[in-house]
């Protein structure tokens, strides 16, 4: 087996940052309230002379501007399952560490390539959600967990391999049990590889079976002990605005960070979604409620912020907007549109899907249509139009403009298909006997044309009667 571990040293500052557009100074702030401290700070409040452990009153006193957000363990954890979902694009088996994510890779090598380039992928997705990381992999997902906080990048393959890695890690940083780490320095055991090499009958005397259940997980000996984490199948994301918002441009920024969320968590779950719900949370727990809609399930992250700034445009704030809310709790799968092997559009052209739901968005849900089917056979009444996501099924070649009534067309015609004869209608008063051809104009133009059986053969003289052009 090959483990890959994500370590995620700042995730609840990185967290935090990436909601924001600006690099002011900030930090976040644990402990009581009249003893609080310093536990992140951005690059900006670092060149100012902040850092991790300060007392806050020592920061206000050297900084006079910088903004500071209580920590919120429960916020990292949610964003520890977010990263989770979108890693288990590469895997199926994904579990939670302490700061960190392990997932089972060698099942996937035959599918995503080598480790190399499952690496390459790993960190440009978390690159693009704007998460700093640290990864390694190693046979064991503890001994990944291990190497990453070590040496980023390490990857051993081998089971001697990760033997001799693991040997030079000082216990502080071996994720042990803190008892025994606490307490083998003073015996003078101060790297894993002497504490691998000492007799189990006394590590099991002085510190218990935790340890030695802990050093066989370590080292594959005994199973890993992981919960698997499952992606859940609704979403439900809250992002607190740091100021009041009376303006819906101000939205734009926390809108596009979460629909590119939402796209990554949906490519993780290899999934898409039709329909989903912005609220604008306002003061007093009154919200304003956005619903955004589809014609198919998408998942491009483009599509679905121009589909949600669409509608929120749309809306005129009855009060200053505190916080926004996402919720999707209808995740269907996802058929990715098939494309062309030599594509001739230009670079920067927009998918049709893209500007499909861009017009709706922007112009209503009604305003964008194509035609469906009916079980009627007569032309008239064949074709009807529609906003749901359905295909027009015709055996036959039929027009793409049918005009509203019938016309007279003369002149030279030849003929390229027919006659299909159609006698139908007898049922409500309408009925219809004609035989419909496929002729072509001396222009090129290719039309649908008719006559009545029985009738004298049309010629330039008496003409053909038209009811529809072809594309």
């Amino acid at each position: 087996m090959l483990w890959a571990c994500i370590a995620l040293p700042h995730l609840a500052l990185d967290g935090v940052l990436r909601r924001r557009a600006d690099d002011s100074p900030l930090v976040l702030v644990d402990g009581p309230a009249n003893a609080r401290c310093v536990v992140a700070a951005n690059a900006s409040a670092h060149a100012a002379g902040l850092h991790v452990g300060q007392r806050l009153t020592a920061a206000q006193a050297l900084l006079a501007q910088f903004e500071a957000i209580p920590y919120d363990p429960a916020e990292a954890d949610r964003w520890q399952c977010f990263l989770a979902g979108v890693a288990y694009r590469y895997s199926s088996q994904v579990a939670l560490l302490p700061h960190a994510i392990v997932l089972e890779i060698s099942r996937s090598r035959s599918l995503l390539g080598d480790w190399a380039e499952i690496e390459r992928n790993l960190r440009s997705d978390l690159t693009k959600l704007s998460f700093r990381h640290r990864i390694a992999a190693a046979p064991t997902p503890h001994a990944a967990h291990v190497l990453a906080g070590m040496n980023d990048g390490q990857a051993v393959l081998a089971q001697e391999a990760m033997q001799r890695a693991l040997d030079v890690v000082p216990l502080q940083q071996s994720h042990l049990p803190g008892q025994a780490v606490d307490a083998l320095p003073r015996m003078g055991i101060r790297r894993l590889g002497q504490l691998l090499r000492m007799p189990r009958d006394g590590l099991q005397r002085r510190f218990g079976a935790e340890l030695l259940q802990a050093i066989d997980r370590l080292l594959g000996d005994a199973p890993a002990g992981l919960e698997l984490y499952v992606p859940p199948d609704a979403v439900d994301w809250r992002i607190e605005l740091s100021h009041e918002v009376e303006n819906i441009a101000a939205l734009v920024f926390p809108l596009k960070r979460m629909t590119s969320d939402l796209a990554a968590y949906l490519s993780g779950r290899d999934g898409g979604v039709q329909r989903f719900a912005l609220k604008l949370e306002h003061r007093e727990g009154k919200a304003t409620d956005v619903p955004v809609g589809m014609l198919s399930p998408e998942r491009d992250a483009n599509v679905l912020f121009e589909a949600a700034r669409g509608r929120l445009e749309q809306v005129q704030l009855p009060a200053p907007v505190l916080s926004l809310r996402l919720i999707a709790d209808d995740l269907p799968g996802f058929v990715p549109t098939g494309r062309d092997l030599f594509d001739e559009r230009p670079a920067n052209a927009l998918p049709f899907e893209q500007l499909r739901e861009r017009l709706r968005a922007r112009l209503g849900d009604r305003a964008v249509y194509h035609w469906g089917t009916t079980i009627d056979p007569r032309p008239e009444h064949s074709q009807r139009v529609t906003t749901q996501d359905e295909r027009f099924i015709e055996p036959r070649p039929r027009p793409t403009w049918l005009l509203d009534k019938p016309i007279p067309l003369r002149g030279a015609l030849r003929i390229l298909a027919g006659p299909e004869r159609m006698e139908t209608g007898w049922w409500d008063g309408g009925e219809m006997r004609r035989d419909y051809y496929i002729v072509e104009t001396v222009q090129g133009q290719r039309a649908w044309v008719y006559c009545v059986p029985g009738e004298h053969a049309p010629d330039e003289r008496t003409g053909w009667m038209l009811h529809g052009w072809f594309a």
